[in-house]
């Protein structure tokens, strides 16, 4: 598919140090406790060992990032499926796991994309969804996976994933924005994945991150977050258990 000149794609391999300061614009993107998923702290390798698969999106009139994008090769053979429920975690690890015993990989996996700032609603997250599909058929894999965060689940995080994700617009698209652009770009939405990423602290540090009080355990809800955390004042601890969606884009060639 054509597209505009207004945007061009430079990959981690062609530019490390403009993918890597836009990387450390992430930590303003985010609510703060998503910051601390334990598996994340892989995603900071990933610009030296999958760096063609690391890129930001420039806007060439007048050379600015608009966003940044990740993703990460995956040796998965296996039924799609049947993909895991530990979603984001499970591929970010799998992909160092494959590196570190020579797997060949079979599918492109993407790991975020960011849209910097009011550079949202443009059409530029889309641009980055192709830039993954396009990235991933060069290399002759089978297709592009996604555990999606469903961003306006915030919205609604009483309600399960499994009851948003059917829900419509009155043309019959998904309710969902981020579902929106992958269903439009041809993906099939496989299922939720429902412990996709796994994130624990003391009820202090969840008190710092969230800028709230926990006085009592029990389920909170707090901005940002999908779904409620469980908050332990006894054992001091609280963790959020983030669901996801797993969506796939085979490859227009298998």
């Amino acid at each position: 598919m054509r597209h505009p000149l207004e945007y061009k794609i430079v990959t981690a391999a062609e530019s490390p140090d403009l993918v890597m300061k836009a990387s450390e614009r992430i930590d303003r993107e985010w609510p703060e406790f998503m910051l601390h998923d334990p598996a994340a702290d892989l995603l900071d390798h990933c610009y030296r060992e999958f760096a063609e698969c690391q890129f930001v999106v420039v806007e060439i009139g007048t050379s600015q990032v608009v966003a940044l994008g990740n993703s990460i090769p995956l040796a998965y053979d296996g039924a799609i499926s049947e993909l895991p429920e530990d979603g984001w975690d499970w591929a970010i690890k799998k992909g160092f796991a494959d590196l570190e015993t020579g797997g060949t990989p079979t599918l492109l996996c993407a790991l975020q994309i960011v849209v910097f700032g009011d550079n949202r609603g443009k059409g530029i997250s889309r641009r980055a969804v192709e830039e993954m599909k396009e990235l991933g058929k060069s290399k002759g894999l089978r297709g592009l996976l996604a555990p999606v965060r469903p961003n306006r689940k915030a919205d609604y995080p009483l309600i399960s994933i499994d009851d948003y994700i059917t829900w419509k617009r009155d043309d019959n698209q998904p309710f969902d924005p981020w579902l929106r652009v992958h269903h439009s770009l041809g993906a099939e939405l496989i299922k939720p994945c429902h412990s996709a990423m796994r994130i624990t602290g003391t009820v202090r540090e969840w008190e710092k991150w969230t800028e709230m009080q926990f006085p009592q355990s029990g389920d909170y809800v707090i901005p940002g977050a999908l779904v409620p955390i469980m908050i332990d004042v006894r054992a001091d601890f609280g963790i959020y258990v983030e669901p996801n969606v797993w969506m796939y884009h085979p490859s227009s060639d298998t």
